[in-house]
């Protein structure tokens, strides 16, 4: 099975929410470090050096846990640019 990784951003009275799903082994998690600095600055700067664990990352051929860990940021970055 191909795993692809997925991360929601959104910006809402309720706070800041980031959610990902296709990387951890658990399934869909939030990451409450990134909905915090979002909370206090919606930009993509505001979560750059927020680094999600590999632990608990899916790992196969199609990509390492550490490359998911890493992909998450990526692209949660991408979604906070494009939602402004």
């Amino acid at each position: 099975m191909r795993w692809s990784v997925g991360v929601f951003v959104s910006k809402s009275k309720g706070g800041a929410r980031v959610a990902v799903t296709g990387a951890g082994e658990g399934g869909v998690f939030r990451v409450k470090e990134m909905e915090a600095a979002l909370a206090k600055d919606w930009s993509a700067k505001a979560i750059e050096g927020i680094k999600v664990p590999p632990k608990g990352m899916i790992a196969d051929l199609h990509g390492t846990a550490e490359y998911r860990a890493h992909l998450i940021g990526v692209m949660a970055r991408r979604a906070v640019a494009a939602a402004k």
